[in-house]
């Protein structure tokens, strides 16, 4: 592992450090924790920083690095040579224990490489996707879906235990809206069974329309959803199969984009616990009347009162959300509870969780509010009831056509694939285009989907890297070398140093992942070793290389890079492709 290789060189660091000044309190730990990787692969593998010594060590960093470069014995240890710049040390490893100890890593480990134990014994419960029920998914729910999806792979590939919740909404006053609607203009079950929830949506905007210019009708929506409450048998019925149909249309499209969920617990479950969560914050005295309502008051924290209870003592969104955290934390005791939902929801989730927080509950403190930016698509904000919504089924058809059109233009007739494994490639590749091009982005950032990037076959997208790994997968089926890993990876270039270097990388973009709740470092890393493989692939032969030893040690390379690739498309939610 490359922290193993790190620890070698912070040992012959330590000691260079301690003959310096014998009372300087380190650890080889703590120095090689401190190592950083130069930006040029010519600067060196490894960069020692001794900007934090020169307090300790009354010398300027430069003075520090020079010192620490004329002691170090390059002869009995794994380092090939070092070289000073400004204040850091740039360490160039020895080519083969470099290469031996990352390639046998990632060849122990394989579909684990790049995975830990930090996580090990601790549960991840990740709030995510959450769509209305009565509608089907718009773009407007792929960021959610999509970052949730690959922070719960994440968090898995780094040992958590997780359970992946879609807090559905099927609960309040839409649901009142689509009875009303049902019952004046379709009334018609078969009708909306043959249609689904297209139906369901059509009923909803119709809706939306005719009340701007009826406002009688949200008086309907509201009595509907009054009788829904009180238990009548019609409501609850019509409630029940919309949401059923709703459901059955969520797990198609997750299908389609290798998504599953181990709770559809959504509002309705919580109808019943939020009672308690009252009680328990008027026995706790954090309950105030202000003006007919019943509050939270967090000034004290910089924030507005949270509202609990309304005027009419109906329960709102934190009494519900503060209901289901203590319900999640009763069930699966969690270490981490996540949330993942546009950034417009801040304030919300910072009030409950305080709250929470000041009824005593120790655990709030693990309830994780991951916010993201704005999905724009053609560069509007899709808007539901206004019928302003780009349905995710239809972008996620069209991606496939358009990678189908292409696969077609690139390789016409091409009879090496039967009509089945173009149309699988294009599936594969034009959904992983749609996540590719929504995860690649930092998650706070709003992004503005276009084609453009999203189906460049050329770079910095899904397609690009699902190419890569394909063309690794060729390379490979062509040699047809048994026991490729035990062949020793020779280091003939710089590109194959850079490879190697970046393949000792990947562990470590995980972890800052995990931390960070970032998707798009790893799709960064794949970027950035997919870019190198192909100038690898370019600019040096493989399969006839110049002897067999360097032909099989490129083979080796191939190999070690294609796990890397193929675990980060994993992470990432995305399908490999072994042939395009």
């Amino acid at each position: 592992m490359i922290q193993d290789i790190k620890e070698t060189v912070a040992e012959s660091l330590l000691e260079i450090i301690k003959s310096a000044d014998d009372n300087i309190n380190m650890t080889k730990q703590e120095i090689a924790d401190m190592l950083e990787y130069p930006p040029d692969i010519n600067m060196g593998d490894l960069a020692f920083p001794c900007f934090k010594l020169s307090k300790q060590l009354r010398k300027a960093p430069n003075i520090i690095a020079e010192m620490i470069k004329s002691k170090l014995d390059t002869e009995n240890s794994k380092i090939k040579n070092c070289a000073t710049a400004g204040g850091y040390v740039n360490f160039t490893l020895d080519d083969k224990f470099y290469a031996d100890n990352i390639a046998s890593d990632v060849f122990a480990q394989k579909d684990k490489y790049g995975s830990s134990n930090i996580g090990e014994g601790k549960t991840a419960v990740i709030d995510y996707s959450s769509p209305n029920m009565s509608r089907p998914l718009s773009v407007g729910h792929l960021r959610t879906t999509n970052i949730g999806n690959s922070i719960k792979k994440i968090e898995q590939f780094c040992g958590y235990k997780t359970v992946a919740i879609n807090y559905i909404g099927d609960w309040g006053t839409p649901f009142g809206k689509v009875i009303t609607a049902y019952k004046l203009w379709c009334n018609n079950m078969s009708e909306v069974e043959e249609k689904g929830v297209y139906k369901l949506l059509e009923l909803y905007v119709k809706f939306g329309v005719e009340a701007k210019k009826d406002d009688s009708l949200n008086n309907m929506a509201r009595e509907s959803f009054a009788k829904l409450e009180q238990g009548d048998e019609e409501a609850t019925k019509l409630w029940k199969k919309f949401t059923e149909i709703s459901i059955t249309e969520l797990k198609r499209i997750y299908n389609i984009m290798g998504i599953e969920f181990d709770s559809y617990d959504g509002e309705s479950f919580f109808e019943d616990k939020m009672d308690a969560v009252v009680e328990e914050l008027k026995e706790k005295n954090l309950l105030k009347l202000d003006q007919g309502a019943q509050i939270v008051d967090l000034s004290e924290y910089n924030m507005p009162p949270c509202l609990i209870l309304k005027t009419d003592g109906a329960t709102l969104y934190p009494t519900r959300d503060i209901a289901s955290a203590i319900y999640r934390h009763k069930t699966y005791n969690f270490d981490k509870n996540i949330y993942i939902t546009d950034f417009r929801q801040t304030l919300h989730f910072s009030q409950w969780i305080k709250v929470t927080e000041l009824m005593g509950y120790e655990w709030a403190k693990n309830c994780i509010y991951i916010p993201y930016g704005i999905m724009n698509f053609g560069g509007q904000v899709m808007a539901t009831r206004e019928g302003n919504t780009q349905l995710l089924d239809d972008l996620l058809k069209l991606a496939v056509e358009k990678v189908e059109s292409i696969m077609e233009e690139k390789n016409p007739g091409d009879s090496n694939l039967s009509s089945e494994e173009k149309k699988e490639i294009a599936k594969k590749v034009g959904v992983g285009a749609v996540m590719f091009g929504d995860l690649s982005n930092s998650r706070i950032k709003d992004v503005n989907f276009t084609w453009e990037e999203a189906l460049n076959f050329n770079g910095n997208s899904g397609p690009y890297v699902q190419y890569t790994y394909a063309r690794i997968c060729g390379v490979i089926e062509k040699a047809n070398t048994a026991d490729i890993y035990n062949k020793d990876i020779v280091i003939t270039n710089m590109l194959e140093r850079e490879l190697i270097k970046l393949l000792a990388q990947f562990p470590e973009k995980v972890l800052i992942a995990e931390r960070e709740y970032e998707p798009s470092v790893i799709c960064r890393y794949l970027l950035d070793i997919c870019a190198v493989f192909n100038r690898f692939y370019h600019d040096y032969s493989i399969l006839k290389a110049e002897s067999e030893e360097i032909k099989n040690s490129r083979l080796a390379l191939c190999e070690a890079v294609r796990y890397a690739i193929g675990n980060g498309l994993w992470l990432i939610g995305l399908e490999k492709t072994n042939k395009v």
